[in-house]
């Protein structure tokens, strides 16, 4: 690997945690305002005023200090007094709080200046050595002050958290604060995608074509120094389920760099410019992270031709994102870094703009899998499976022509919730026949009333399909004839094993309409007539 390559070597960031460390901050400055206000004020014990007279003539009364503004004397006691038993229990059982350093009681009184010309009074009638005079003080009305200020910096603290709250993406609001994000889920070295292109199977053309895009963004100077340039983009096009989506999900457990992923439906919003919005930041996150991949699954709900079923003088959300795509991925300031791969089973609705080399330069073809990929598609998801020894892939793949991987797989998971209904040890070739009966045909209707003249009907009439494709020569080879009920109102049918073959000669076409038309042919001769089934 290049000395350039080296340099964007990526460097995982750390996941961002939420900030709760500001919120600790707040509580704890709180938590400590209200214990050393109840350290204050709590740990007083409210007094008469003859006991304060007991107490300072008996000598306990070490401080005296008049809080005017609340007309309340707050008193404390000399430490020789708190080891006194009736201090000591009083103090302690009375406040929850306890302070030694004092104030220990609190007297209330009517007027402060009475209280203090009385106290002169007494202090008169003690010798020099044991007056201890009094002090002055004002205390902070909490109730005005929360009239003045609290209130607004606790509605300000209120607003600002509500604001924080919804801003953030799992918020009641994160929707609006948020709605021009991209919503395209980041793999990175993290949590990194664990399929590999050891999972794909029957894609060997398109596995090659992907593989040289992670080349690419692992070694790109083996490309660069002959002059090439990478790739901006590919395209996966074929019908549903043949593995686009699992091929992609393959680059990005291959590539090891950073891999958004989203589906074209997200960047769809009810407001005006947030598609846009959307696909600027997706490529600026990108662009952070490059070398990456981003992944855009059904890119046709954005990516339609422009211009087609739009009124007159009205305003397309879906081209604004388009045209934002196509500048982002071959404009000005386009960055070499970042791949774009995008899959679609509707290719011919897209803009050709967005077709042309330069934005997506290849268009990787996934058919659905002849034999030979069924076979190899087979074993990866018999893999998982416990299959008894007579499965044989190689079988199952001539059995289930035109399958397609997710329906292969759909196969093989049948099979095995088969096998465990009938509760055996290992899953069985009956099982696989029957999990194929099912896709085919549909669930079996057990419960389902058929006459026995219907019946009758039903066999006779696939009886001529299987002895027509019998006699005929280039009739595909039949397989299995049924007339169990199944699906929604298929009645019975007859399997057929089709070649694969690409190219039909006129007798086979003709062959084929006869075999097709044998049931109908079988019931105008043993009944003389034909049902709605042979229509």
């Amino acid at each position: 690997m290049s000395e350039n390559n080296k340099s964007k070597k990526f460097v995982p960031k750390p996941p961002q945690k939420p900030n709760f460390q500001l919120w600790l901050i707040v509580v704890a400055v709180m938590v400590l305002i209200g214990l050393t206000w109840i350290n204050q004020r709590g740990a007083m014990v409210d007094i008469t005023q003859k006991r304060f007279e007991d107490m300072y003539t008996a000598g306990d009364v070490a401080k005296v200090m008049i809080v005017k503004n609340m007309d309340r004397v707050d008193i404390t006691l000399k430490p020789a007094a708190l080891s006194k038993e009736k201090y000591k229990t009083e103090l302690e059982s009375n406040s929850t709080f306890f302070n030694p350093n004092g104030p220990h009681y609190s007297l209330q009184v009517v007027s402060w200046d009475k209280f203090a010309t009385d106290f002169g009074a007494m202090e008169e009638q003690r010798p020099d050595e044991e007056r201890i005079g009094y002090s002055v003080t004002t205390e902070e009305n909490w109730s005005s002050w929360f009239g003045s200020f609290g209130f607004l910096i606790l509605l300000f603290v209120f607003f600002w958290f509500m604001m924080r709250r919804m801003a953030g993406p799992s918020g009641p609001g994160g929707q609006i604060f948020n709605v021009g994000k991209s919503k395209a889920q980041l793999f990175d070295a993290e949590n990194k995608v664990k399929i590999t292109f050891d999972n794909v199977a029957g894609l060997d053309e398109a596995k090659e074509e992907v593989q040289e895009i992670v080349e690419f963004l692992k070694n790109p100077s083996k490309f660069t120094k002959l002059g090439g340039k990478i790739p901006k983009g590919a395209l996966l096009v074929g019908p549903p389920g043949t593995g686009k989506t699992l091929l992609a999900k393959a680059v990005a457990g291959e590539a090891g760099v950073p891999f958004f992923t989203l589906s074209g439906s997200d960047f769809v919003e009810m407001f005006v410019g947030v598609g846009a919005a959307r696909v600027r930041d997706l490529f600026k996150q990108a662009k952070e992270k490059a070398p990456c991949i981003i992944f855009i699954d059904e890119i046709d709900a954005i990516g339609r031709s422009r211009g087609k079923g739009q009124m007159p003088g009205s305003n397309d959300e879906r081209e604004n994102t388009l045209n934002s795509l196509l500048v982002e991925m071959d404009g000005f300031g386009t960055d070499t870094g970042v791949i774009v791969v995008a899959a679609t089973n509707r290719p011919d609705v897209l803009d050709s703009a967005l077709l042309r080399p330069g934005r997506f330069d290849r268009q990787i073809s996934i058919d659905k899998p002849d034999i030979v990929g069924r076979e190899a598609i087979f074993k990866v998801h018999l893999k998982p499976i416990k299959t008894s020894d007579d499965v044989d892939p190689k079988k199952l793949a001539a059995q289930t022509p035109g399958f397609a991987g997710a329906e292969i797989a759909n196969v093989c998971n049948e099979a095995a919730l088969i096998a465990a209904r009938r509760n055996k040890a290992a899953v069985d070739m009956q099982d696989f026949q029957d999990a194929v009966d099912r896709v085919i045909g549909g669930l079996e209707k057990k419960n389902k009333i058929i006459s026995p003249e219907e019946k009758k009907i039903v066999a006779y009439h696939e009886a001529g399909h299987a002895v027509a494709g019998w006699f005929l020569e280039h009739a595909d080879p039949l397989v299995k004839v049924s007339i169990v009920p199944r699906g929604v109102a298929a009645l019975g049918y007859a399997q057929y094993l089709p070649k694969e073959q690409f190219l039909y000669q006129t007798e086979q076409l003709i062959d084929e309409m006869c075999m097709t038309l044998g049931g109908r042919a079988a019931e105008e001769i043993i009944f003389g007539k034909i049902s709605t089934g042979a229509l």
